[in-house]
């Protein structure tokens, strides 16, 4: 079969799609250019892990270089926010806009499908504890899980308090949502005391409306994406997702192609861009949407990137917090890095260029990125420990 796009113009498309494409921002980054990012990635996914900075933060700074964090947190948990959390691809921050479009997830968690045991045993189970826990906040407000009593639980997930599992069952549920984070802590309060009014009353879509539009989405944002990698942006069941697919074929928003050396189609996306090249130069949150699809970079960017955070320290390859590095249309290295704020470092602990990376070409523009980097950060100076292939 004649392949319809090389691998080199797939991967241009997905970069394009992703914002990589974009011109540089003249200027402060403003509301409309942070707008802009949520476009291009659909969602930002959240984690806690602090080590270097918290990864919603890093999506923003890839795509347009240094930006006030607060212009991030006011989108979020400000008065006119633009945003909300919710489960997503993971826990993720999302457009308010796709609020109406996650409520067929919400029903389905009411009915203790679609989420995790311990969740679904909570809706089930402890109707009482939940009824009791939701009118605690309409009562007193916004209110963190600390601010129950029995909500200490032992640990992070296993050992989460009957409280807790509560309020994140309600959470699932659409029952309450964020209002604001306390250091990382989920302060829970109601949608109706967070959430626009006009995105409140925005018809219900359908199920099958809804993830057809969370398809388009994930396809937009994508560029050109296997079924397997439109399914997995918003974590769709695979009934579900197969389904919305052919559906959007046979629409014709969605284009059926072939990639060189790629087996299986891949599926393009109406209206996305080809450019000429892309000269891009980011430092990548090992959470960015470009490159949280494992076998997806495997087959587009020749680059097997595995999350070793959770991996026991002598078997780790890359080192605990790795970021990718993005140069032109290559991801060409990968670096561990550290933000040691008493220090006021920056520390690369270590740089694995990539077999096709040369060093003269990839080094000088991760040097300027690292500096930038730690520039915004509050850093004082870099410490690259150590280079290796």
């Amino acid at each position: 079969m004649i392949a319809d796009l090389s691998l080199a113009e797939a991967r241009r498309i997905a970069l394009a799609a992703q914002g990589f494409a974009d011109p540089a921002p003249r200027g402060a980054v403003d509301r409309r250019l942070l707008r802009r990012v949520f476009a291009r990635t659909g969602l930002i996914q959240i984690d806690s892990v602090n080590v270097l900075v918290r990864s919603h933060y890093l999506p923003a700074f890839s795509r347009l270089g240094p930006y006030e964090r607060e212009l991030l947190e006011r989108a979020a948990y400000g008065r006119d926010r633009i945003l909300f959390e919710y489960w997503g691809h993971e826990a993720s921050l999302l457009p308010v806009e796709l609020q109406p479009y996650m409520r067929w997830r919400m029903e389905r968690a009411r009915r203790g499908l679609g989420t995790y045991g311990r969740i679904a045993g909570a809706v089930q189970n402890e109707p009482r504890l939940l009824e009791r826990l939701r009118a605690t906040i309409a009562e007193q407000g916004a209110t963190p899980a600390s601010g129950f009593d029995g909500a200490r639980g032992k640990g992070s997930w296993w050992g989460w308090s009957d409280v807790k599992v509560g309020l994140e069952a309600l959470f699932w549920c659409g029952d309450i949502t964020t209002a604001y984070r306390k250091g990382f802590e989920r302060v829970y309060d109601l949608p109706e005391r967070v959430l626009p009014r006009a995105i409140l009353d925005a018809p219900t879509p359908s199920e099958e409306d809804a993830q057809r539009e969370l398809v388009r989405v994930a396809a937009r944002s994508a560029g050109i994406a296997s079924e397997r990698d439109l399914r997995d942006y918003f974590r769709l069941d695979l009934a579900d997702a197969r389904a919305r697919v052919t559906e959007l074929v046979d629409a014709g928003e969605l284009q059926r192609v072939q990639v060189e050396g790629l087996r299986g189609d891949r599926y393009l996306a109406r209206g996305a861009r080809l450019p000429r090249r892309i000269d891009a130069r980011a430092l990548l949150s090992p959470f960015d949407s470009l490159v949280w699809e494992r076998a997806r970079n495997r087959e587009l960017f020749e680059f097997d990137f595995r999350l070793e955070i959770y991996t026991p320290q002598h078997k780790r390859v890359h080192g605990y917090y790795v970021l990718p590095f993005l140069l032109g249309d290559r991801l060409a290295a990968r670096v561990d890095l550290k933000h040691d704020r008493q220090a006021g470092v920056l520390i690369a602990h270590a740089v694995h260029l990539e077999p096709h990376a040369d060093r003269r070409t990839v080094l000088p523009p991760l040097r300027d990125e690292l500096a930038e980097m730690a520039s915004w950060l509050g850093a004082e100076r870099v410490a690259v420990r150590g280079i290796a292939r």
